[in-house]
């Protein structure tokens, strides 16, 4: 992958000239946005053009964004990661070298974010993230900004939930070891339950592979364990097998999970099974107040479904971008240029209000802000019913 990455990479700057050279279209700001369209992420890409479009839409409707005195218009240019980090990396340096792209939003799951992120980062392009977690997406790269919190705020968020309403002192993890996500997430978890809870207390620390649907052996080793609750930060595919196979076994106790869970279709999969469980994230459209429920009603009459935390996170990346550039003062037109002014905009973000809470940058990409506590109520809503802050 490296190696056609610095094949990518040469050919565009053969292609583009001398990057000093590059200049905007007058009066347009294009946003490049990398999503996967196609592939197991689809639904989280469909998620996040939704609002896009919406965040688009209500800048138009105003006579486009002001910024320096000038209006500009909205150009979202979607390309298509196929959920596959070798495509996100060369579509994105298309849209750096040819498409005369702003910033970048996306891509959404660590994957392809940690890729892309470097080459945003190497051609000094901002680009901010709605939905990685990984802190290697954001590491040394002045130019990569995330919206969501970290793998260690949710664990953290999780292990004192458990404590406070379950008087949890012994947990069970299952994760998948192949991807990404879980295996960061779940070694996060284990690091902070241990911290508060003494050294060996999360009792079971159960793998599985990608593919895999019969958990029967790890569920067996997390029920005769004597955990107080199950703790699997996996995706939408994996979490109602889980869930089934683990009531079928004579679990009883509280299952629980990280933000993966609000994305994609896990009640359309899950059904009645998982009405009750808690996760740890970043927004949930039941119990919203304000901004939150605002963009929750229009969202939802748009679009006639509730949003999802892709497409929350999503919004609240384009509105950022939408206030850091207008922030800038003005636009020279040469991108070079601008894109730096907009990076230092977004790295002093301060008290940003989006529809997923208040956030700040600290000196890098990564957000301070709070972590939802999320519950899925009887309607299969997920609502928020806590929430842990920094």
């Amino acid at each position: 992958m490296k190696q056609q990455t610095l094949a990518s990479v040469l050919a565009l700057c053969l292609s583009v000239g001398p990057v000093s050279e590059i200049f905007a279209a007058d009066g347009v700001i294009k946003l490049g946005v990398s999503a996967s369209m196609s592939g197991s992420f689809a639904s989280v890409g469909a998620s996040a053009k939704n609002a896009v479009e919406l965040a688009k839409q209500e800048v138009e409707a105003t006579g486009g964004l002001k910024i320096g005195g000038k209006s500009y218009l909205i150009e979202a240019i979607y390309t298509d990661n196929s959920s596959n980090r070798s495509a996100a990396t060369t579509n994105i340096l298309n849209m750096i070298g040819q498409k005369q792209i702003m910033a970048i939003v996306g891509p959404l799951s660590s994957d392809r974010a940690i890729p892309v992120g470097e080459v945003a980062n190497s051609f000094k392009t901002p680009m901010v993230t709605p939905w990685s977690t990984s802190p290697l997406t954001t590491q040394n790269r002045p130019y990569v900004f995330r919206m969501p919190v970290m793998y260690d705020i949710q664990a953290e968020a999780m292990t004192k939930f458990s404590a406070k309403e379950w008087k949890a002192a012994k947990a069970a993890v299952l994760y998948d070891e192949v991807s990404p996500y879980p295996t960061g997430m779940a070694k996060a978890f284990k690091e902070k339950f241990e911290a508060a809870n003494g050294a060996g207390s999360v009792v079971v620390f159960e793998t599985f592979r990608t593919g895999e649907t019969d958990f029967s052996k790890q569920l067996g080793a997390v029920v005769s364990s004597g955990a107080d609750f199950l703790y699997t930060p996996q995706h939408y595919e994996e979490v109602p097998l889980i869930v089934r196979q683990a009531r079928k076994m004579g679990w009883k106790k509280p299952i629980s999970g990280s933000n993966s869970w609000a994305g994609g279709d896990l009640m359309g999969k899950c059904g009645d099974d998982c009405k009750g469980l808690i996760f740890t994230g970043n927004f949930a459209p039941g119990g919203t107040t304000g901004k939150a429920k605002t963009f929750v009603d229009t969202y939802q009459k748009v679009y006639n479904k509730l949003p999802d935390e892709p497409a929350a996170l999503t919004y609240d990346a384009v509105k950022l971008i939408f206030l850091a550039l207008q922030k800038t003062g003005g636009l020279s037109g040469n991108l070079v240029e601008d894109r730096t002014k907009l990076k230092d905009q977004l790295a002093a973000t301060k008290n940003f209000e989006g529809v997923s809470g208040t956030m700040s940058y600290q000196g890098n990409g990564d957000p301070a802000k709070c972590t939802a506590i999320i519950k899925i109520d009887e309607s299969g809503v997920f609502t928020n019913i806590d929430k842990t802050c920094p």
